[in-house]
């Protein structure tokens, strides 16, 4: 029998770390692929070229913006996404002076360099409890270090111009799972609440001890929470 294709799609400044305990986890069961957002700058084209390039029915999970990515997939392509999980994301549109405070940044990237902007960045995203976790922040310091600036600039030109998926959210019929840290500051557990009204067929997990970083701060509750909707979703 065919292994059902599982994609996985991390966010803004990410890599494959993010899924790391996810694909030691599944990687027997289903034809996983880890996606590469660092070239592009649109999240609508990202979505098209991993649907041209992973063909048939998908089961679709994303990170932040990823999760953003893997709704776009979901709104192209509804006969082919069979399910989605959704990690630490939001569905809202361009905020008022988002463009002015996400630009600041991008120039803080050029100018004062990536391991700069790891510092800056990363205490946010990360449950405080973890900020004295050396091992921890460094694994992501790491990770931010390994892209550069222009990388990040593209991805954030790509969430300005993001759609506006509240308009298509409660369209979605496939099944979706939300998951987020309980310390989730950047998108909180009341927004993905928010979502799971909308959503036609969701599910709302919640992590504890865990922020925006939720696969990588509490991989095992996240992969476990991941394999159950997978192997559910094989099956349906």
């Amino acid at each position: 029998m065919t292994k059902p294709t599982l994609i996985l799609i991390p966010g803004l400044l990410c890599d494959g770390i993010v899924w790391q305990a996810v694909v030691q986890r599944l990687s027997g069961s289903f034809d996983l692929h880890v996606a590469d957002l660092s070239k592009g700058d649109n999240l609508t084209r990202m979505a098209e070229d991993l649907l041209d390039r992973h063909p048939g029915m998908l089961l679709v999970a994303g990170h932040s913006m990823g999760a953003r990515v893997a709704m776009e997939m979901a709104r192209i392509a509804p006969d082919r996404v069979r399910s989605m999980a959704l990690l630490d994301t939001g569905m809202h549109p361009l905020k008022e002076g988002e463009p002015a405070r996400r630009q600041e940044i991008v120039d803080f990237a050029h100018r004062e360099g990536m391991t700069a902007l790891a510092a800056r960045w990363l205490p946010g995203m990360v449950n405080e409890a973890r900020h004295g976790d050396t091992a921890l922040m460094a694994e992501l310091t790491a990770m931010v270090e390994r892209m550069d600036a222009d990388l990040h600039e593209r991805q954030i030109k790509a969430l300005v111009d993001r759609p506006d998926a509240s308009s298509y959210i409660a369209t979605l019929q496939c099944p979706v799972l939300l998951i987020v840290g309980r310390q989730d500051q950047w998108s909180p557990v009341s927004q993905h609440e928010d979502m799971l009204r909308l959503l036609p067929h969701a599910e709302l997990r919640i992590v504890e001890d865990a922020g925006h970083f939720a696969p990588v701060e509490r991989p095992e509750v996240v992969a476990e929470l991941l394999a159950e909707w997978a192997e559910k979703a094989k099956v349906a």
